[in-house]
């Protein structure tokens, strides 16, 4: 199985994170998810990958996006991925293992 084009980073028990994940899920697309640490100041690999220290943040190999905060992921998501979206046909299921 290839390996999942985007990666979600995200702390345990945030809505905002959660929201991102149930749409990744309801799209039916594979992703990596990457817990990082509770503390703001210690988010240095979020940081790293999209400028800033919030969760949730998106990285999108495929299509180069690299963006933070949930609505405009979920946003994003949707008008990619969703029904009608460029990327629509490209979505596969969603790993059974709960391996996310």
């Amino acid at each position: 199985m290839p390996e999942p084009h985007l990666t979600v980073y995200r702390l345990q028990a945030c809505p905002y994170c959660e929201r991102v994940v149930r749409k990744l899920n309801d799209l039916g697309l594979e992703y990596d998810s990457r817990f990082v640490e509770a503390r703001h100041s210690r988010r240095n690999v979020v940081e790293r990958v999209s400028g800033k220290r919030t969760v949730p943040a998106l990285v999108d190999e495929r299509t180069g996006v690299t963006m933070s905060e949930s609505g405009n992921i979920v946003e994003y998501l949707e008008t990619t991925y969703g029904e009608g979206g460029p990327m629509a046909g490209e979505a596969g299921a969603a790993r059974a293992d709960g391996g996310h």
